[in-house]
């Protein structure tokens, strides 16, 4: 079975402790579940093993135009400068820092499917099964699990590397997941027989 590591929405506006993010309760909680740590080691096993990388972000280009502004989540994101392309809150987070050959999928809503490029990546790799981690668990992860699921894909999700602004919205998206998805950490998973 061919598979791939999502790593999601590891990007600076929203685990970078500088950033906006990075200040509040979701900094916190990357902080003390060592998360980026963690993602970094599940990233160096899975090129390690020869399991693709892709990185999916979310992104807006400079003027806003595909930011929806009936959007509780990202309606105020041309307010406060979050978001935009080709700065340095979209950038990776340095500790997680994308090689040649990993693949950059951007979005422009919470889902990484919608409207992106990772439908085409995948089935040009013809991948099965997604492994998978990020920020945050109630967002991004649990959209990219449900998605996965309802389009045949196996998924597995890195727990260990997931956070939310509390760790009681952490564990409640877990449990709401369980149906859809493996669960297991960055150390117990193989990627060698992924």
């Amino acid at each position: 079975m061919r598979s791939i590591y999502l790593v999601l929405d590891m990007e600076n506006d929203l685990v970078a402790e500088d950033g906006p993010s990075g200040k509040g309760p979701m900094g916190e909680q990357v902080r003390s579940r060592g998360i980026i740590a963690k993602t970094a080691s599940a990233i160096a096993k899975a090129r390690a093993a020869g399991v693709p990388v892709g990185f999916v972000r979310v992104g807006f280009s400079p003027d806003y135009r595909e930011c929806p502004t009936t959007s509780a989540i990202f309606s105020g994101a041309k307010q406060h400068g979050l978001f935009k392309l080709g700065e340095w809150g979209t950038a990776v987070h340095d500790a997680l820092k994308p090689e040649p050959g990993d693949f950059d999928i951007v979005k422009h809503r919470v889902s990484p499917f919608y409207g992106t490029n990772l439908e085409p990546i995948l089935r040009a790799h013809k991948i099965e099964h997604i492994i998978c981690s990020g920020v945050s668990t109630v967002a991004v992860v649990q959209a990219t699990v449900r998605e996965a699921h309802d389009r045949d894909y196996v998924v597995t999700v890195l727990e260990d590397c997931c956070a939310c602004p509390t760790a009681e919205a952490h564990a409640a998206a877990i449990t709401v997941l369980q149906r859809f998805a493996s669960f297991t950490t960055a150390d117990a998973f193989d990627f060698a027989t992924a």
